[in-house]
């Protein structure tokens, strides 16, 4: 598995959302598991190892009691309104574990393991390190689950006239940012302005979304929201870089799980 294909979904997902081969296959990890019909027991459990879960929480500091999650808050996602401290501890591991594996350095370190395997996810060394690698990880989940208010404002203004059809987009560096043209030649057409050129390039699993996204809808004629929904895909890529590249993992000796 190639280290950066890793990301967080709120629905069910098709196979080649983040692959883009056709070697192998997507795999799910859902953070709550809902029972059987047939099962005795009819609480929904959180989808850790029972013993992992336990060791992360002490390594943490979370010493809260282990509570099943409440029903009402997991069917209507009302979980992932919560913040900070607020959250429940599986999702504050959650966090920690989506932090962990966009942390450069730990892709780095662990690249030929994980082209071969899943990842194993290092024990927070402390409960410092887990706070903050946490807090990165759910400001990651909350940009990659696209909510406004994670994403805030998006500065990339859409400029010229024209029928907004995507043509042969293409990126114009410039001294600070760069323009996104959807059309027209050289300085001519439409475009997306003051946008960072990481946000053009920025890879996520087997695509470039900035790309991808346009080239899926050349001969489209552009509406007013998929503006918008283009120009937050900017934002989340741009800050998605920033957030990486502030994560820092102590990798020394600390045990895996």
């Amino acid at each position: 598995m190639p280290t950066g294909y890793y990301f967080v979904s709120d629905a069910p997902v098709v196979n080649g959302m983040i692959r883009s081969d056709s070697v192998s296959i997507d795999s799910l990890f859902p953070l709550y598991l809902y029972p059987d019909e047939q099962d005795l027991d009819q609480s929904i459990r959180v989808n850790f190892d029972p013993k992992l879960y336990a060791q992360i929480r002490k390594s943490a500091g979370l010493t809260g009691p282990l509570g099943v999650p409440d029903p009402a808050m997991v069917e209507s996602g009302a979980f992932r309104d919560l913040t900070g401290d607020a959250r429940p501890d599986e999702v504050k591991v959650f966090d920690y574990i989506y932090g962990v594996l966009h942390c450069p350095a730990y892709r780095e370190t662990y690249a030929e393991f994980l082209k071969i395997d899943f990842p194993r996810v290092p024990f927070p060394p402390s409960p410092e390190v887990f706070r903050t690698i946490s807090e990165q990880g759910e400001a990651l989940r909350r940009l990659h689950l696209m909510e406004d208010a994670a994403i805030g404002a998006t500065p990339y203004p859409f400029h010229g006239e024209g029928d907004n059809v995507v043509e042969k987009p293409r990126f114009e560096n410039g001294p600070e940012a760069g323009r996104v043209y959807i059309n027209g030649k050289g300085t001519d057409g439409q475009y997306f302005d003051a946008v960072p050129p990481i946000a053009w390039d920025f890879p996520i699993g087997g695509y470039q979304p900035a790309q991808k996204w346009l080239k899926d809808r050349k001969g489209r004629a552009l509406s007013w929201d998929d503006i918008r929904h283009y120009q937050k895909i900017i934002k989340i890529l741009a800050e998605t870089d920033r957030i990486m590249r502030g994560i820092a993992m102590p990798l020394g000796d600390v045990g895996e799980g």
